[in-house]
């Protein structure tokens, strides 16, 4: 008997928490609701005219973004272009790839996916057979290789597959994950929780190194040409 009334007693316990912890609710959206209904025609104009105009103003940089060519993955023809390109733009990707390395054409499936998700940044590829000045000096050596720029500068190099798992088959969100831990594109999820880290298989195929002379340039590449 002295069983069940501890059982009871703490039951009856459990209740009045769950109770006061119900009325603190009530009370707080009784608060919340009274706020609103205090709120005057005045006011309410106000707020509507300032998240018409947030509005407005995220339409116009999204049409200025459009108009430099962001929103799409395009292949640029010359250094001249890059930067020409680089100097209009903030944030800017671009891949210098090689038409034999089949590992390209996998960068570039999910940068064509990206550059019409991110907005925010102008994802650009450019030939290594037609920038040996630029590779020079922005020291490839790697194909491919990711060129990461903020504000006209070179801020990161995502080279070869290494910083997405090392597997050819690597997700979009990887690369996305990969680009916003160097800030160049506004990335909203967790940089301390890379996707690759709860994918099993990690890739075997990323060991082999070849060689290939550009314009009397050696480039590395992770693999073999088609």
């Amino acid at each position: 008997m002295e069983g069940n009334g501890s059982i009871d007693m703490f039951s009856e316990v459990l209740e009045n928490q769950f109770l006061q912890a119900a009325k603190l609710v009530e009370s707080h959206l009784d608060s919340e609701i009274q706020k609103l209904d205090q709120i005057g025609e005045d006011e309410l104009e106000l707020l509507k005219e300032k998240r018409l105009a947030a509005l407005r103003k995220a339409q116009q940089q999204k049409q200025e973004w459009l108009s430099k060519g962001h929103g799409e993955y395009r292949e640029i023809a010359s250094e001249r272009d890059f930067f020409q390109e680089v100097k209009e733009s903030e944030k800017v990707v671009c891949h210098f790839y090689r038409d034999t390395t089949f590992r390209c054409k996998i960068l570039d499936r999910h940068l064509a996916i990206l550059a019409k998700k991110h907005l925010e940044t102008k994802f650009l590829k450019l030939n290594v057979e037609k920038a040996p000045f630029l590779c020079e000096r922005l020291r490839i050596k790697v194909i491919p290789t990711l060129a990461l720029l903020k504000d006209g500068k070179t801020k990161d190099y995502v080279v070869g597959f290494t910083d997405l798992g090392n597997t050819d088959d690597f997700t979009t969100e990887t690369l996305e994950w990969r680009l916003g831990c160097s800030d160049v594109i506004n990335y909203s999820g967790s940089l301390m929780e890379p996707p690759f880290q709860s994918q099993k298989k990690f890739g075997t195929n990323f060991t082999k190194l070849e060689k290939k002379t550009i314009r009397g340039k050696k480039y590395d590449s992770d693999s073999d040409d088609d």
